[in-house]
């Protein structure tokens, strides 16, 4: 009958003894499979470990040098044949040792002198049990690559999603140009940067920076709820229009806040969003808005967008004003260091000003 499992299987024997190596191969050969011969561990590891890879090895216990076990030890410590699958094959024939066989990892145990019909029926065992671990295991990775591919998609789908918003907000405002790209990088150097202060690393390891810099885009994504005539209006703006403007905090975190609502689980950079919306304009000393937070009352993620999005206001043209200079800014953002600012999040921006100087030129308006 002909064997169930694949055709020409590659079957490595290991014995140190020819006549057993040649009795087993022309065997295995009758019955189609590919054999290869080792009549010693070091052999056998090399041929197990080539570009010819076996598909089961029968593996004598007792040869000299390295017996069975040794081999079968470091097959199993080689991640590269950790997986072959092992038939033991020993003139051993006390059920002592077929158990110490199988508890060292060999997938099955025959003794000697051989019977032709029970070898080739363990064989053909093996390999079919090898080739439906090979089935699964191909399933597997084709189902992890389609989980990647899909998790990618939705994550480009996302950044691109955020991104449209975001402009969506600037477009309202077309003296911001770039201001997205700036103060999101803005807030990566600064989230980093205060990532080894003993206070704050534990809480801003790589996956809270890289939510933190997704959600910065959408800071001002409230400002599409504030009417022309005072969001573009060219020149200062007074009491009035001012209390209007400063709504758009409030708007853009309960527009956020409404989105989640609508899925039945949480997202956290859109939580992290709606704290940067509503809060990235409170201040240190509690005199800010919309809610008067003071100090560590307002969540860092605010706190690290307000240095961003106060130094990028400062170094950008506006109808109504001139842009400050960067050096100008830099002193502005120090001097509101404890009174505007989170003191932690200004000592970062001073360290790190060279990589905020190189971001403005990067992202600069276009027409600047």
């Amino acid at each position: 009958m002909p064997p169930t499992d694949p055709p020409r299987a590659r079957i490595l024997i290991v014995d140190d003894v020819p006549e057993n190596l040649a009795v087993l191969g022309e065997l295995l050969q009758h019955e189609g499979y590919q054999v290869q011969v080792a009549n010693g561990g070091a052999v056998a590891l090399r041929l197990a470990a080539g570009p010819l890879q076996p598909d089961l090895i029968l593996l004598d216990v007792t040869m000299p040098g390295m017996d069975g076990y040794e081999v079968l030890r470091r097959l199993r410590a080689d991640p590269a044949t950790a997986a072959l699958p092992v038939l033991f094959l020993t003139a051993r024939g006390d059920p002592g040792d077929e158990e110490y066989g199988l508890q060292q990892g060999a997938e099955d145990y025959l003794t000697k002198p051989i019977r032709p019909a029970l070898v080739l029926a363990r064989v053909r065992n093996q390999l079919q049990a090898k080739r439906a671990r090979d089935v699964l295991a191909n399933q597997n990775a084709l189902l992890e690559a389609e989980v990647r591919r899909r998790m990618e998609d939705n994550d480009r789908i996302q950044r691109v999603t955020i991104r449209a918003l975001a402009h969506l907000a600037e477009t309202r405002d077309p003296e911001t140009g770039n201001h997205i790209l700036r103060t999101q990088s803005y807030m990566g150097l600064l989230a980093r940067g205060l990532s080894g202060h003993p206070r704050h690393g534990q809480v801003l390891d790589e996956a809270m920076i890289e939510q933190l810099v997704r959600s910065a885009p959408l800071h001002d994504i409230g400002k599409v709820g504030i009417p022309d005539h005072i969001l573009l209006k060219r020149s200062p703006l007074n009491d009035e229009e001012w209390a209007v403007m400063k709504t758009h905090a409030r708007l853009g975190a309960d527009a956020i806040e409404q989105a989640e609502s609508d899925i039945d689980h949480p997202v956290p950079f859109l939580q992290i969003a709606a704290q940067i919306a509503r809060w990235h304009h409170e201040r240190w000393d509690g005199r800010g808005y919309p809610d008067g937070l003071a100090g560590e009352a307002i969540p860092l993620a605010a706190r690290l967008m307000a240095v961003a999005d106060v130094f990028d206001s400062l170094v950008s043209p506006r109808v109504y004003k001139q842009p400050f200079s960067l050096e100008q800014a830099r002193q502005a953002i120090i001097d509101g260091r404890a009174t505007q600012f989170d003191p932690d999040v200004v000592d970062v921006f001073i360290d790190r000003f060279d990589d905020f100087v190189a971001v403005a030129h990067r992202h600069r308006p276009p027409d600047g």
